[in-house]
């Protein structure tokens, strides 16, 4: 029997964490001696599984089970028989209580902020705001309180299972390598291509005269964006022609019509190819971008000293503790061997505070601003981030092809999330095997 997909299994409430077989709630009535009568129990709930610290409640699984049965309403995707289906959503149930309870021990929290982010990507995936987004929710039936609590619990179990499956994974640099050669990775990493299209269209019987001006206006638009006019206005005054325009997005060199493979070959970023005539009539492009191929970026190296404040040097203290260091540089120090002294950064002191070569965007906005602003050579002045006081100097500048760069990492990532499906399956087996699970 097919088993049911787990991605299907959602939609739970917060389960609170308690233990005991039986939750009752009595009701109590006085007499007028004020004497507590207790009333027979209400039952609220019931636990059917015990898992290390946690439970499940009976209400959890209905809950549960009943979305399951909703989400197979309407398609064409068999369940289960029924007692199986019981079976693979207790076991889900159970693998998510052992992971949250992981999460929990760890320190792993989710913020509303980054709650609310997720929401919203959810949101703009369907087209609709936030807001739009609840509506929805509540016409179908659904709690929003319940699916923002849901997708919180899914964010803490995504950063439970990447923390301890990831570094199970090791990717060699041969099997990179031996990716990259096969038909499968070459395909995966060939370049892109973005283009802006537009058609003036020729019926298949016509003449020559009108060819003729139908080229010219298309030689007279392709000028017009040349010259730096804006292609979507420019195609937009179709004149005499009703022009179909559109943006074909990111495609790779096979996926584009043929008519336009030797533009993505031959067109830099930016560059609009002459009227191209095939049978439907003569199309005007601009490659509008690329990537994949010829990646150019510029890179930074530089080197700092970071100073922390703490409970016995305060913020003003350390921020005037890294200007004096600043000034020991500027009258002929050695910026290397002051920062390998002073430094708190433990991941480059030792080498004399280097970074490297970094990439627009891979340091914290403060230090990105500081060191776009500082000169080659030069010593930049204290500023604060998020980590504390720094100071930098830049040692040079370089525009760096990161194309092979970019293929391996697209072929590692590949790589990685082959092995994390199968390593997943083997970690939450020995996770389920090494908790302790009592039914009810």
């Amino acid at each position: 029997m097919k088993n049911v997909n787990k991605k299907t299994l959602a939609s739970t409430l917060l389960r609170p964490l308690l233990l005991g077989g039986l939750f009752s709630l009595a009701s109590l009535s006085y007499s007028q001696g004020s004497e507590a009568v207790i009333s027979t129990p209400i039952t609220l709930d019931r636990i059917i599984a015990i898992v290390d610290d946690d439970v499940i409640l009976a209400s959890e699984y209905r809950e549960r089970y009943e979305s399951v049965k909703a989400n197979f309403d309407g398609t064409q995707q068999a369940l289960p028989d029924d007692k199986e289906l019981q079976r693979q959503i207790l076991d889900q149930l159970v693998l998510e209580s052992i992971q949250l309870q992981m999460a929990y021990r760890a320190g792993v929290r989710i913020s509303d902020e980054q709650l609310n982010e997720t929401l919203g990507r959810i949101a703009q995936q369907n087209r609709v705001t936030v807001a739009q987004f609840k509506t929805m929710l509540e016409k179908e039936g659904r709690s929003y309180i319940a699916v923002r609590e849901q997708i919180r619990k899914d964010l803490l179990i995504q950063r439970v299972q990447s923390g301890n499956v990831s570094r199970r994974i090791q990717i060699s640099d041969q099997e990179i390598e031996n990716y990259l050669s096969s038909e499968e990775g070459r395909k995966l990493t060939a370049p892109e291509y973005r283009f802006l299209h537009a058609l003036i269209p020729l019926a298949s019987d016509a003449g020559q005269a009108q060819e003729i001006k139908a080229q010219e206006y298309a030689y007279t638009l392709t000028q017009k964006v040349r010259k730096g006019a804006e292609f979507n206005k420019v195609v937009g005054d179709g004149g005499p022609y009703n022009i179909n325009s559109s943006d074909l997005g990111w495609r790779k060199l096979d996926d584009l019509p043929d008519f336009l493979t030797e533009s993505a070959t031959t067109l830099d970023q930016g560059q609009v190819a002459d009227p191209i005539r095939n049978a439907s009539g003569f199309h005007i492009v601009q490659l509008l971008s690329k990537r994949g191929d010829g990646e150019i970026i510029p890179q930074t190296q530089a080197r700092h000293i970071l100073l922390k404040p703490s409970a016995i040097r305060d913020d003003k203290a350390t921020e005037a503790e890294v200007k004096a260091l600043r000034q020991r540089i500027l009258n002929g120090e050695d910026f290397a061997e002051l920062a390998r002294e002073f430094s708190e950064d433990i991941g480059s002191a030792s080498e004399g505070g280097d970074l490297s070569w970094t990439n627009p965007g891979q340091l914290v906005p403060e230090f990105q601003k500081a060191m776009d602003s500082t000169k080659i050579d030069g010593v930049s002045p204290a500023f604060r981030s998020q980590y504390g006081w720094h100071i930098l100097q830049v040692l040079g500048r370089r525009d760096k092809d990161v194309t092979e760069d970019m293929r391996r990492r697209i072929a590692g990532n590949h790589l990685h999330d082959r092995k994390f499906k199968d390593e997943l399956q083997i970690w939450l087996q020995q996770i389920r095997d090494e908790a302790y699970v009592d039914y009810k």
